[in-house]
């Protein structure tokens, strides 16, 4: 085996032990580092760089948990697995709630201790190159929360890097909470229009007639409580960006003047009669299907082509699962600082649960979860305690439709609690199930679980 780089401490007053997984793992290719006793081991932490620890839970001085508790002070990214005796597996259980990332128990096999190291370190690169991209697409379009690795968003990404140096009119389409508003700064503030003004506004959140007032301005006296002379938004977005979102909902009445606009640069506050010259780039979004109210008489034509010079689709958080993941993480960081705490993850089931659901509130909602889950969250992992019973429960279109399918979902969420809450230990799980190991795998191969 080839593992090129990675430090592994192996932690345990029992020399016979020590020296058992030194020859395990360098085998495997680890740089391996022996202690003997806890203080040992922090000496070692605090002078070198490991990526994984492995330590006995009971041991003379300092035991398991205080080398736990003072490596991750010292290095917070550190993996820590703690390894010992079957009588004390619910200790292991509470040394993973203070932040210890899987547990081994003795006598332990081999095979098992090679998977479960593996599996650790190589969730902890996909983490690392995780924070590099978003580092590299925050840099690059200067947002830190539009981010993902799917295809569908590394098209928005290379539309953007098209679209952002021209001042062409840009239509957003895609559905609440898709990030639409977001896209929209992206492009005002990486463009060469970044330094003027950048002016937003939902077009369904007001009405119509004090929507113009706000779009268009007006002059002192217009009408009843005019008693100064206001500015509109179109005006104070000269030479930068305005943002219209929720297009779709705007009149037809003002949509001919705003088409006006878009055709002459020319901006007529109410009560006046002096037009105003106006240089704006024009960025508009909605999550109605625009073309079908075209044909229905609901939109204008005309200004749709003006508008759809450029069209960006945002997909549905549905259709780029993979992307779910990397936005967990980086929600859990945001309100973990906002609200310092110290969230390090979250559980197995708790992920299983935020996977599978169907978000039909997108990239918003998922947003809201997280920060509701972080607040309430006592200990230092997100459970299922912590989220909305709404998405513990599965949308009608995703209910079985016939009692083999009811069987084979139940099954299916039974064997992954009890792998989940045995932290992916098969023995334990078969002998809980009461099956023996053969039908486990087979059950595990034919009802899709993977960890």
């Amino acid at each position: 085996m080839n593992n090129p780089g990675y430090k592994v401490l192996v932690v345990d007053d029992e020399r016979d032990i020590c020296r058992a997984l030194e020859f395990l793992l360098s085998r495997e290719g680890y740089r391996v580092t022996i202690a003997y006793s806890g203080y040992d081991a922090l000496k070692k932490i605090e002078t070198d760089k490991f990526d994984l620890v492995l330590t006995d839970l009971r041991m003379e001085g300092m035991d398991g948990i205080q080398v736990l508790e003072k490596a991750l002070q010292i290095d917070p990214n550190l993996i820590v697995i703690i390894m010992t005796a079957y009588a004390s597996v619910e200790s292991a259980v509470d040394a993973m709630k203070k932040g210890a990332s899987d547990y081994i128990v003795k006598p332990f096999i081999n095979e098992d201790v090679k998977l479960r190291i593996r599996r650790l370190l190589e969730h902890k690169k996909v983490l690392l190159e995780n924070v590099v991209l978003r580092q590299q697409l925050s840099q690059q379009f200067g947002s830190k929360e539009f981010i993902g690795v799917s295809q569908q968003i590394q098209r928005v990404f290379e539309m953007l890097e098209k679209v952002i140096p021209t001042r062409s009119n840009v239509l957003i389409l895609g559905e609440s909470g898709t990030g639409k508003g977001l896209i929209a700064e992206i492009i005002h503030y990486n463009s060469p229009r970044k330094d003027k003004p950048f002016m937003s506004i939902n077009c369904s959140a007001i009405p119509e007639t004090l929507l113009e007032s706000e779009l268009f301005g007006y002059k002192k006296g217009a009408f009843t409580g005019a008693t100064s002379d206001k500015s509109g938004l179109i005006t104070m977005a000269d030479q930068g960006t305005l943002f219209l979102d929720e297009i779709g909902d705007m009149s037809l009445s003002l949509q001919a003047k705003l088409l006006k606009v878009l055709e002459t640069g020319e901006v007529l506050p109410l009560g006046d009669t002096k037009p105003r010259f106006v240089d704006v780039r024009l960025i508009t979004a909605t999550n109605k299907n625009i073309e079908e109210y075209v044909k229905k008489g609901l939109f204008r034509e005309d200004l749709y082509y003006r508008l759809n010079v450029i069209e960006i689709k945002l997909p549905p958080l549905r259709e780029r699962r993979e992307d779910i993941p990397l936005l967990l993480q980086h929600f859990v960081e945001k309100y973990s600082k906002e609200n310092h705490k110290n969230i390090k993850g979250i559980s197995p089931e708790a992920f299983e649960i935020l996977n599978s659901y169907s978000w039909p509130g997108n990239v918003r909602e998922l947003r809201n979860v997280i920060e509701r889950a972080v607040v309430l969250c006592s200990s230092g992992v997100i459970t299922p305690a912590e989220l909305p019973d709404r998405i513990k429960i599965r949308s009608p279109e995703e209910k079985p439709q016939n009692l083999k399918d009811a069987m084979n979902s139940f099954e299916r969420q039974l064997i992954l609690e009890t792998l989940s809450a045995r932290n992916w230990n098969k023995e334990e799980t078969a002998t809980f199930l009461g099956v023996d190991l053969t039908t486990l795998y087979r059950k595990i191969k034919k009802l899709g679980i993977s960890e």
